[in-house]
């Protein structure tokens, strides 16, 4: 065999030795994905596990406590949890299908489940049909409580059985490892002696061998710097992004705020010169000021719904009633170019939502409609019972899975392209012309819907029209029958009565002042104080106060606190609050506290008059519980 021929067969070798050792690799990595996916398959199926145990517990928790307590709030977990179980129950089958001993055990679950939530309800049943004491005694609970202890039991089990696999299959797997990394360390070796014996061979290829080497590892550094300089770039216009929706939003509001703010200042400045000499336009001057004051309110209102903040009092809502109610003024809305039609479902469902903000939602929604169609064409205000699935909510993030009130707005206008789609809920974002809308109408229906526990949809095509699909929590409560509405008023009955007194909490003067002012002329025989101790004192002396009006956020001592210590002496004391932004004091997860009457800073003359007589003639809340 000669020298070339040697080479060649040392070449083919060492090649043939790098393929092995390339191929190893690339096997050893293989499995190494397929460990890290059986460690998420693991940490997945101990996840269902611990979300089904507290399902459970959740359940069972609600349930005692409202055997306990008789007060149903505390039925809100047990019901979330009873509509999640039998979900969770067949996800964590399906995950678990690959594992026969896990399927034997997710048999014995299967049975137990319906079992434990049978002896939750028969509880709950012979509790509402007046059994109280039989329901609470352990002949009742001490089943469930077995059954707790065997669905305990089996998912202990599954999670150990999870967990013994996991082990199993991470022994084999080092196993592997270690032959395979022998492997490749043997061949390193070996092929290291073979680039020596090339070497002495020929210097000239084994140096083109490093060179080509040394251009392998420069070209793989240059692209790990790209890389690098890639993500970064990514990670800045990310930065970018985000800021330039602060800078849009924070603008937004400045530019509109600035404008309201000319007119109030303008109007006013000019009122108060022609006061004396032009009286009438001095007139027009100042309801030029308040309609630009109201604006402004308006456009606070809207920010808050968009951040999901605004104080929400839902209720359970006849959705079909609602909109039939609103037919004529969806016409009158729209003009007479459009033809309007709703559509009402059979058997609809009752949402638990705020009657006012689903009628401003609906509102929005069909101005946009109008505005898509300038040249006439058909818009549809659609009711229906819908069920969101798994499947859906996995598809939209923000989505739940559950049983919903549908309520559609279609049009046949100009319709959106995708790139609109994605930012129609932006605020300050709009396709209208300049002047011709604020940006927010969409963002406040959007935070309206979500803060309802709701979820969003727009289905939309250019040239063919827009649907809006706004999905409202079903009230799972039971059916009261007619919806309870708040009686019609006016500003002009809503008058004092009998001497009714008022005592008005508000550590601004200003706006004690005019608070008082406002009261006084409206009949009412007002006291006034400027924080919560000075209100105490007066309660503590006046004989009869009618309704504690108190502001929220006040220092030493906030609104609630005072109601608090108010009912103690006066429990049939009747309290009003108001604020312009509190989260904590009655406000919690964005609704109103049970048994809270709030007005929202700031607030109109007449819309003061109306909250005042409603409270005080029962239609607006007393003590809470």
């Amino acid at each position: 065999m000669t020298r070339d021929n040697r080479s060649q067969t040392t070449l083919l070798l060492g090649f043939a030795l790098l393929a092995v050792m390339i191929l190893g690799s690339v096997w050893l990595a293989d499995q190494q994905k397929r460990s890290f996916a059986l460690v998420r398959h693991t940490l997945e199926v101990e996840n269902r596990l611990s979300t089904l145990l507290s399902d459970f517990q959740d359940a069972e928790d609600g349930q005692r406590g409202y055997l306990l307590t008789g007060q149903p709030n505390y039925l809100a977990p047990y019901e979330a949890a009873i509509l999640r179980v039998d979900g969770n129950v067949k996800a964590l089958e399906a995950a678990t299908a690959d594992n026969p001993r896990q399927q034997a055990w997710m048999k014995r679950l299967r049975d137990l489940s319906p079992a434990r939530q049978e002896r939750l309800s028969h509880a709950l049943a012979r509790y509402r049909s007046g059994d109280r004491a039989g329901a609470v005694t352990l002949r009742e609970l001490g089943p469930g409580k077995a059954l707790m202890d065997q669905i305990r039991n089996v998912i202990i089990a599954m999670r150990a059985e999870e967990s013994g696999l996991l082990q199993s299959r991470e022994r084999a797997l080092i196993r592997r490892t270690d032959l395979a990394q022998a492997g490749l360390l043997g061949s390193g070796m070996v092929i290291f002696v073979l680039i020596f014996i090339t070497f002495r061979q020929g210097s000239a290829r084994l140096a083109l061998a490093v060179s080509t080497a040394a251009e392998l590892s420069a070209a793989n550094a240059a692209l790990k710097r790209e890389l690098e300089t890639h993500e970064a770039a990514e990670a800045q216009v990310r930065q970018m992004q985000k800021m330039e929706s602060i800078g849009q939003l924070t603008g937004g509001i400045a530019h509109d705020f600035n404008n309201m703010l000319a007119i109030v200042i303008g109007s006013l400045g000019s009122a108060k010169r022609r006061l004396d000499s032009d009286r009438a336009r001095a007139l027009v001057c100042i309801d030029d000021a308040l309609d630009a004051a109201h604006r402004a309110a308006l456009l606070t209102a809207r920010l808050l719904a968009f951040s999901r903040q605004q104080p929400l009092d839902p209720r359970a809502l006849d959705v079909n009633k609602l909109v039939g109610g609103m037919s004529e003024m969806l016409r009158q809305t729209v003009g007479e170019h459009l033809r309007v039609q709703t559509v009402i479902a059979g058997g609809l469902w009752r949402a638990f939502v705020d009657r006012s903000q689903l009628e401003n939602a609906i509102l929005n929604l069909v101005i946009n409609a109008r505005d898509a169609m300038p040249d006439g064409g058909r818009l549809t205000v659609e009711t229906s019972n819908a069920h969101l699935d798994d499947a859906y909510a996995v598809a939209n993030a923000e989505a739940v899975a559950g049983q919903y009130v549908l309520v559609s707005v279609t049009d046949t206008g100009t319709g959106m392209p995708a790139d609109v789609i994605e930012r129609v809920f932006d605020p300050f974002f709009t396709t209208k012309g300049l002047g011709k809308g604020t940006g927010l109408g969409l963002s406040q229906v959007q935070g309206f819907v979500k803060q309802s526990g709701g979820h969003v949809k727009v289905y939309s095509e250019p040239g063919l029209g827009t649907t809006v699909k706004l999905y409202l929590p079903r009230d799972v409560g039971a059916e009261t029958g007619l919806d309870a509405e708040t009686p019609a008023l006016s500003a002009e009955s809503s008058q004092a009565k009998d001497g009714e007194v008022i005592l008005v909490v508000e550590d601004d003067e200003k706006i004690r002042h005019l608070s008082v002012e406002t009261l006084r002329d409206l009949g009412y025989a007002v006291a006034q104080a400027g924080d919560a101790s000075q209100a105490l004192a007066i309660l503590a002396v006046t004989p009869r106060v009618d309704l504690l009006f108190t502001d929220i956020v006040m220092p030493d001592m906030n609104g609630r606190q005072l109601a608090d210590r108010a009912w103690e002496s006066r429990p049939d004391l009747k309290v009003l609050y108001t604020t312009g932004f509190n989260r904590n004091a009655v406000v919690h997860n964005g609704v109103l506290d049970p048994g809270v009457a709030l007005i929202s800073k700031p607030f109109t003359i007449d819309e003061l008059a109306i909250k005042v007589r409603l409270v005080l003639d029962g239609a607006g809340i007393n003590r809470p519980g």
